[in-house]
């Protein structure tokens, strides 16, 4: 470590807080438009016009995932974008800087920076105070964001094949089986080729139990489960069903829909707001995810649902298993089915390497940030890391 030394965020960044501006949620319905409008954990609207350009950081100033982090407290915003008055923005002086500031804070202890006991806060002046231990030699410095960023890269392309693989389904969905949707098929309601799964587990009878939980914050955080024990789950949950698909009730305007692979693992659950939905036959699987994820059944459900403000809108679950579509010809059903098993297998398989190079990233990113491992790197080509 005699080769570390402590630096300070302006050593590696510029800060622009003077640059932003709130807009109250008034303001913004007015002023809709496809610029990201960010605050402290992300994008939370689109306006119609932008105050920054280029790769920044933002770093969250308050709230309460300052202390859960069950997002990332410090995260890139890129191309044209608005900050609100939530979120500090730095700009790295090198072009490696934006990304040890984000890896150096989410290894970061913030508690001794934060103020507020209800609301937490990471003021400007705590921020700039906090001290960043990392090697003196840019070389080294360089040789960490590389490693770090490399996974974050990888982890990123199998997103985009997801997303891709995902796309072309639902464009031979949309294309075979509701453009071109004979006359003589028959209208159907969902409850004709799926079973509604309602299996009933309290978690806090097991409290030693590691359950996988597919809650609503884990899917709009990442579509990944997360593992917790039965004493920190209070509430009733649902089985999990291998080739199942989830379905949200909650908000169907912003639709939740969780295919669920063969190979899940024990004790996985599932909050009771998702509903579990069961194909009669395994070749209808990807039919029916594509079904509730398209247009036709998301507006269905939006005029069914009930409740007193938009966030807090439901749909019962016979509304569900109610909605009806043009059940088509099993040979069509099958011939769809062929070519976009493909699709599931190789989406599941990217999500499993995933999971393991996110683990190998959460292994490493403590060691590089103290000095447990090392990177030797000459040219960002050739690495070796030593422990």
């Amino acid at each position: 470590m005699n080769e570390w030394k402590e630096f300070t965020i302006l050593d590696f960044a510029e800060i622009h807080n003077e640059n932003r501006v709130p807009l109250s949620k008034m303001e913004r319905v007015g002023r809709q438009g496809i610029f990201p409008y960010y605050g402290a954990s992300g994008i939370i609207d689109h306006v119609n016009d932008f105050l920054f350009e280029g790769e920044f950081v933002l770093i969250s100033e308050d709230g309460e995932n300052l202390k859960s982090r069950r997002t990332p407290i410090a995260f890139k915003a890129n191309g044209k974008f608005w900050v609100n008055n939530h979120a500090h923005i730095l700009k790295g002086k090198k072009d490696f800087h934006n990304n040890l500031l984000i890896y150096y804070f989410q290894n970061l202890d913030l508690n001794p920076f934060i103020t507020g006991a209800v609301q937490p806060k990471l003021n400007k002046a705590n921020l700039l105070s906090i001290p960043m231990y990392l090697p003196k030699d840019e070389i080294k410095q360089k040789a960490i964001a590389y490693v770090l960023s490399s996974l974050d890269d990888k982890i990123n392309l199998l997103y985009r094949q997801n997303k891709t693989l995902e796309a072309i389904a639902q464009t031979l969905f949309r294309q075979w089986l509701v453009e071109e949707a004979k006359e003589d098929w028959e209208e159907k309601p969902l409850s004709c080729i799926a079973e509604h799964k309602k299996v009933n587990v309290r978690p806090e009878k097991n409290p030693a139990t590691i359950y996988n939980h597919y809650s609503i914050p884990s899917f709009d955080e990442g579509k990944h489960p997360v593992k917790e024990l039965g004493s920190e789950i209070m509430s009733n949950k649902y089985q999990v069903i291998p080739s199942s698909i989830l379905i949200s009730k909650l908000n169907p305007r912003f639709p939740r829909v969780w295919a669920i692979p063969a190979d899940i693992e024990e004790n996985s659950i599932c909050s009771t707001e998702f509903q579990v939905v069961y194909p009669i036959q395994l070749k209808y699987y990807g039919f029916i995810y594509c079904l509730l994820k398209s247009k036709q059944i998301i507006d269905e459900l939006i005029g069914a649902a009930g409740g007193t403000s938009g966030s807090h809108q439901r749909v019962k679950p016979e509304d569900i298993f109610n909605i009806t579509f043009k059940m088509p010809d099993l040979d069509k059903v099958d011939d769809f089915n062929k070519i976009t098993s493909q699709h599931w297998q190789r989406i599941n398989n990217n999500k499993n390497q995933i999971r393991t190079l996110e683990k190998l990233r959460g292994v490493l990113l403590p060691k590089l940030m103290n000095g447990e491992v090392s990177v030797q790197c000459k040219d960002n080509k050739n690495l070796m890391i030593n422990e």
